[in-house]
């Protein structure tokens, strides 16, 4: 008896140990001083193709631009997008242009805590400092808005932020936005913004139990199980191919909202192209749909 005492005795300060040494684990990587001059226009666009003002602007309550609270249900809890406004105490105004690189890249909070994945900073992490930069400048012409972000609602054991230290261990990878030599600026152009700002995947790929995207077996191939019960088509090559579109036709769709058969987007990716795709130039839409409508499995 005294030995199984003993055993479990030692198997519980095990455990504790192990778990107070992942609540100590610090993430990401030390902030680097960053000096750039940003610039303001070219931040707003990156803005606006990265999602930032979809996500993080409750228009169907009539929230203010970027002041947060835009729901996401999702199968672990509900979560709501934080204020990004200039606001010094509820938004990011005191925060320095280091602590919004390690948040946008790394997606690690100024006091060193993780952000929940729904934040798709796994996309950003190839930013460069100049993106950076420029991000950080048009953020600083945004309105305060002392409005406070709202609670997370996650259940127990999801609301346990350094659970999400093991998540990100097990799941995280870097963007595919690296350019694949031989196939052409406009195609690297719509990789970059595919596989990264655009954050294409986050909706259109599979997730498994654990809500990460299953990258190896499911890239682009759609998703059942997106926040709120939504649901989103493959757009693999194939899968765009034989569904009739082409370059033109999709370049359209992601200015205009409307698909070749005359049809609307609607729901999520309507607001994608209302608050982002739209304010594109047809360049960079044109370079989207020939990279999302080419055999690109081995880049």
């Amino acid at each position: 008896m005294k030995r199984m005492f003993r055993f479990v005795l030692a198997a519980a300060v095990t455990a504790s140990a192990g778990l107070a040494a992942v609540v100590a684990w610090p993430i990401g990587v030390p902030l680097s001083e960053l000096n750039l001059k940003g610039d303001v226009n070219r931040g707003a666009y990156l803005a606006r193709a990265s999602g930032c003002i979809a996500c993080h602007t409750d228009f169907s309550n009539g929230g203010a631009p970027l002041a947060g609270g835009v729901k996401l249900e999702t199968p672990f809890g509900t979560l709501y997008s934080p204020n990004l406004t200039s606001d010094s105490e509820h938004g990011i105004g005191n925060w320095t242009v280091e602590e919004f690189a390690q948040a946008v890249r790394q997606g690690v909070s100024p006091d060193g805590q993780p952000y929940y994945p729904a934040f798709t900073y796994p996309f950003y992490s190839n930013f460069t400092d100049q993106d950076i930069a420029d991000l950080w400048a048009a953020f600083q012409t945004v309105p305060a808005v002392a409005q406070p972000s709202r609670q997370q609602e996650m259940a127990f054991p999801f609301n346990q932020r350094w659970g999400l230290k093991l998540w990100r261990a097990a799941f995280l990878e870097p963007p595919r936005t690296e350019p694949v030599p031989g196939s052409g600026d406009v195609w690297n152009r719509g990789r970059l913004l595919v596989e990264g700002a655009a954050h294409c995947a986050a909706c259109h790929t599979g997730r498994n139990l654990a809500g990460a995207r299953k990258t190896d077996t499911e890239h682009f191939k759609g998703s059942d199980a997106l926040p709120g019960g939504g649901k989103a088509p493959a757009i693999d090559y194939l899968s765009l191919q034989k569904r009739g579109w082409t370059v033109d036709s999709l370049a359209y769709a992601l200015r205009t909202g409307v698909m070749p058969d005359g049809d609307a987007f609607g729901g999520t990716m309507g607001e994608v192209v209302l608050y982002g795709t739209a304010f594109l130039t047809e360049n960079d839409r044109k370079a989207m749909a020939t990279y999302l409508l080419d055999d690109h499995s081995g880049g």
